[in-house]
């Protein structure tokens, strides 16, 4: 399925493709952010947040929770600390064609309403391949300096920044009293060549002058960190006591005078063929360019229309970063490994001959599924159609940038004349229980379920992994070790064994702490970080309960709706999925689907968690050892909106529909795309049709667009 177009793709499909694709970018991510060490290749990478990003706008109703829009980053590492940014260091979107450019500039306009002929400036520079940082300065003084992290939180590494020549300590009298000046710490490839002849001796070497840099940068011995060749551009800012300028390339000019270095091929653009000319200036000239880049990045130049056009969830809408093509490389395909996740989907993977794509060394590729491999309704990004993938192949990569391989040929003049056609096997390589592709699917799913070591494995891991639970200590070896141990005082079973394992320990006379690989500081600490998660976020707590197609995502638009677990609870048990076309489904089950981006296939997921028995008994079990916190509301407690439902129908002519909404969630209101008798208020343009006279029927609230920002205080 990963290769059939996303515009035949069924609901169901696009369900299926969306888990997939949710959690190969999750582990890449760990691999790029925590690790330093990415496994495929960016441009990989790149085309599977594209193929992920196009089915979301297809099927909107499908975002999930842990949707790779909607994240930043990684969780940060523990050692150095954390910092909670003022303002998140969120990541960008990207285009990868002039016509993706030309798409992204006619997006800003329509956001704002703004005519063809109206100035609309840009500025273009390069993307830098490094590791993001914001220098947090008070009273002109370097305080605090912190990666991104996850984009909320990142790691305390000022000791490690101190060390760096180009980053300013102190700022001239015309700064303001506190600003965060944000850029990226990079190494220059000569500077990497050097430093890499030197580590050779050591027996280590680095990959690329990214994972160089990052590596540098969190060393725990900051003298490590000051005999690298770090360097910083800066190009952008968080939060700051008073206003830094009008425009984004000012600002950047008032960087440069306060000593930092800027980047020389930063200009400002009249128009999108401006821009793709510098991009393409830039491209010509990459190899000439000192360090590495993979793209140009395009900014709004004026503040004022960054500020009306905000934020998504992991992305300014002002900017995109524009890609450059990927890298590519040829290897022999020595395997293909099946792997099953939590939900029993088989993932084929290709085991390569290691190879260096764009300076990573690439041992594995995701083969999606079984058509994939057949070469079976394949778009151009993939396979071609027809050219089925054999054991002993020799294959072309593509990797762009630092993420996930992807597999685009097959040499077939190197091909044996003996190869023989790749068998999908038809039981699980695990538990041996008879595997299933329904119809509409491209996924073949280990029918075993509870029985599928495989399956029950990866519901633990993905219950206490860094998103969801987030329990230090327990691992993928760890949760090995308890699920497969067979003393019952050692046994980790099911969600709630986590938390009666120190009573268990107590009363057992099978000590953890004698078991090889443990000890009794070790096992101290686990038990601590097992007490630590008894209380836990509502959101955190949905995502962890691995309920299909329930990510990150819209587990936190579970909790900013009910904003109690038990609420949560309650509805879903009681809402009714519709057995027939044309049936609404009873009240709750229509409060259920019309939760601002939810919708039928989520909704009815959830229903279905909710009416399995077993799922019911491990959730009790599981409340009778923890605490689920209720959500607070989001938005400033004085917003006059803040937990109310909004619904905006009709033309309206101030805004478009998209910053309207944007405008309802940031001041802390729940957005609806339908009007019930939990709404609180409509906001009708003229043409409002339905909506409006059901809103009346109701006696909700009505009122027109000007109403509406005298009633938030904003200005137009």
């Amino acid at each position: 399925m990963s290769e059939k177009p996303v515009d035949t793709l069924t609901q169901l499909e696009a369900a299926a493709e969306l888990e997939r694709l949710a959690t190969q970018i999750a582990a890449h991510d760990r691999y790029y952010y925590e690790q330093d060490a990415p496994e495929i290749s960016d441009a990989d990478y790149d085309a599977l947040r594209q193929r992920n990003a196009a089915i979301e706008a297809r099927f909107p109703q499908l975002v999930r929770e842990d949707s790779p829009s909607l994240k930043v980053g990684s969780t940060p590492v523990e050692v150095f600390g954390k910092v909670v940014h003022a303002v998140p260091m969120l990541s960008l979107d990207n285009v990868f064609s002039d016509e993706d450019a030309y798409d992204f500039v006619a997006s800003v306009r329509r956001f704002l309403s703004l005519p063809a002929d109206q100035e609309l400036v840009f500025t273009a520079e390069p993307k830098i391949d490094g590791l993001s940082m914001s220098l947090r300065y008070e009273n002109r003084k370097l305080v605090t300096a912190a990666t991104r992290g996850d984009g909320a939180t990142g790691e305390n590494v000022t000791a490690n920044i101190c060390t760096i020549a180009e980053i300013p300590q102190t700022l001239p009298d015309d700064a303001p009293d506190m600003v965060e000046v944000r850029g990226e710490v990079y190494m220059r490839r000569d500077d990497f060549l050097k430093l890499n002849q030197r580590m050779a001796k050591t027996g280590r070497v680095f990959a690329n002058p990214r994972n160089s840099a990052a590596g540098s940068l969190r060393q725990l011995d900051p003298e490590v960190t000051r005999q690298r060749p770090l360097r910083f551009f800066a190009y952008a800012w968080g939060a700051a006591s008073t206003a830094l300028g009008n425009t984004q390339y000012e600002v950047v000019q008032r960087f440069a005078d306060w000593g930092f270095c800027i980047n020389a091929l930063m200009m400002r653009c009249n128009n999108v063929e401006e821009m793709l000319a510098h991009y393409h200036r830039i491209e010509a000239g990459r190899a000439e360019i000192a360090y590495d880049i993979d793209g140009v990045v395009y900014k709004v130049d004026r503040l004022d229309l960054q500020e009306r056009l905000g934020f998504r969830s992991r992305s300014p809408r002002w900017a995109t970063a524009h890609k450059f093509a990927a890298e590519k490389a040829m290897t022999l395909l020595k395997g293909i490994d099946i792997q099953v996740g939590r939900t029993g989907a088989m993932t084929p993977v290709a085991r390569l001959e290691p190879v260096t794509v764009g300076g990573v060394v690439v041992t594995n590729a995701t083969l999606h599924n079984e058509d994939y491999i057949k070469g079976i309704g394949n778009s151009g990004q993939v396979l071609r159609e027809g050219r089925d993938i054999r054991i002993g192949d020799t294959v072309i990569l593509q990797r762009a940038g630092d993420v996930i391989p992807q597999i685009l040929d097959v040499v077939l003049e190197k091909r044996a004349a003996d190869a023989i056609a790749y068998v999908f096997p038809h039981e699980c390589p695990v538990c041996h229980s008879h595997a299933v592709r329904e119809e509409g699917e491209a996924v073949w799913r280990c029918t075993g379920g509870l029985i599928c070591p495989a399956q029950a494995v990866e519901r633990l891991r993905h219950f206490v992994s860094r998103n969801a639970l987030d329990i230090e200590g327990l691992g993928e070896k760890q949760i090995e070790f308890f699920f497969h141990a067979t003393d019952p005082a050692l046994q980790i079973r099911s969600p709630a064994d986590i938390f009666t394992l120190k009573e268990r320990q107590q009363a057992s006379l099978t000590k953890l702490e004698n078991v090889e690989g443990f000890g009794a500081v070790s096992v101290k600490k686990l038990f601590a970080a097992i007490d630590e998660r008894r209380e836990i976020e509502f959101s955190r707590f949905v995502f962890a309960l691995g309920i299909r197609h329930v990510g990150e995502t819209n587990a936190k638009r579970f909790a900013r709706h009910f904003l109690r677990f038990a609420d949560f609870c309650k509805l879903a048990k009681e809402a009714e999925v519709p057995q027939e076309k044309g049936d609404p489904g009873n009240a709750a089950w229509q409060e259920l689907n019309n939760i601002n981006g939810i919708g039928s296939v989520v909704a009815g997921t959830v229903v279905e968690f909710f009416e399995e028995e077993h799922n019911q008994q491990v959730l009790q079990a599981l409340l009778a050892q923890v605490v689920v916190q209720d959500e607070e509301p989001v938005g400033a407690s004085d917003s006059p909106v803040v937990g109310k439902t909004v619904v905006f129908t009709g033309a309206l002519e101030k805004m478009s529909r998209d910053e309207a909404k944007a405008m309802a969630e940031k001041l802390g209101a729940k957005v609806s795309g339908s009007v019930s008798k939990k709404t609180d208020l409509v906001v009708a343009g003229p043409g409002a049709g339905s909506k409006l006279k059901q809103a009346n029927q109701l006696g909700i609230e009505v009122i027109d667009e000007e109403a509406w920002f005298v009633l938030v205080g904003k200005a137009v």
